[in-house]
């Protein structure tokens, strides 16, 4: 594989994706509309628009893989049908031209049958809204000529996730002594990623052609509670354990009524009202990897976040 390598994207995964691979040598180039990115003496930023074919071709050559790790710009399945496909198509398209296979952060979002565990070979058939989106967008990764690796992980929590559900609205209240209001049950099993061990997975996804045009998922711990992850962020920050508040469910579903945001998360409201597990046990023995210890991954964590 090329030394060099193409991040697409600088938010939490793409961010990870980038600084791990220029620790382990490669040169990186951070492809982002702002200029974005890590600053590292093996870390090239370029301002690309990476829908324009015209800008992202040169900028993906010589380059041995792409880590495509674009998000849509709101969190609505319209906005991903129009932006997330078009996009695709052109990373797909430009590496196919290079030679490079294409590297996707994924969610459990297309899986039509969440509430049994999930493993790789778990259908993954959903057809409405965000869900449908990103079953359509694995469907097309199937057909492409390019090579690809998509792999799969949960809710992120770890260094620069600050809008997940384990992030702003979780981490910095239990260091304030607060009590963090979390969606669904506190007490059902919910499988989180951490957000290092994803991009670990992608790196050695990418240099091995064995494991291309598979769906993997990154190393992800046993599953335990919302209740369990916020005691894990404050035995790490040293606090005590801080009583864990709810956002009504009843309330999301009468503001969805109108209010298209609220709509939007409701959406995916089963994962944390149900039982929501990922297994990642094929694809760790696949990759030789395995997930970081939580009390180790929740310390670093709760580093970052104090740093900031």
């Amino acid at each position: 594989m090329s030394n060099l390598q193409v991040v697409t994207g600088a938010g939490p995964v793409g961010w990870t994706v980038a600084e791990q691979l220029a620790d382990l040598g490669h040169r990186v180039r951070v492809l982002t509309r702002s200029g974005n990115g890590p600053e590292h003496p093996l870390v090239e930023r370029r301002r690309v628009d990476v829908s324009d074919p015209a800008r992202l071709g040169p900028a993906l050559e010589g380059a041995g893989a792409v880590y495509h790790c674009i998000h849509g710009s709101a969190y609505r399945a319209d906005t991903w049908e129009r932006e997330l496909p078009a996009a695709e198509s052109t990373v797909l398209e430009a590496a196919g031209r290079t030679g490079a296979v294409v590297v996707f952060p994924e969610s459990l979002y297309s899986y039509s049958e969440p509430d049994r565990v999930m493993t790789e070979d778990s259908p993954r058939a959903s057809t409405t809204g965000k869900r449908g989106v990103r079953a359509r967008l694995l469907d097309r990764r199937a057909e492409s000529a390019t090579p690809t690796v998509s792999v799969v992980a949960s809710d992120f929590f770890g260094p620069h996730a600050r809008t997940a559900h384990a992030g702003e609205r979780m981490v910095p209240a239990i260091l304030a002594g607060r009590s963090p209001r979390v969606l669904g049950s506190p007490d059902v099993p919910h499988s989180f990623t951490y957000v290092p061990d994803l991009a670990a997975a992608m790196i050695a996804a990418a240099a091995n052609p064995a494991v291309w045009n598979r769906v993997l998922h990154a190393p992800t711990g046993p599953a335990g509670t919302q209740r369990d992850l916020v005691a894990a962020f404050a035995a790490a920050a040293q606090v005590p354990a801080p009583k864990v508040g709810t956002i009504p469910t009843w309330m999301l579903r009468g503001a969805a009524l109108v209010n298209r945001d609220a709509r939007e998360l409701t959406e995916m409201l089963y994962q944390f009202t149900d039982p929501f597990v990922m297994d990642s046990a094929y694809s760790e023995e696949l990759l030789g990897l395995r997930p970081t210890p939580l009390p180790e991954a929740a310390a670093t964590t709760v580093r970052w976040w104090r740093e900031r």
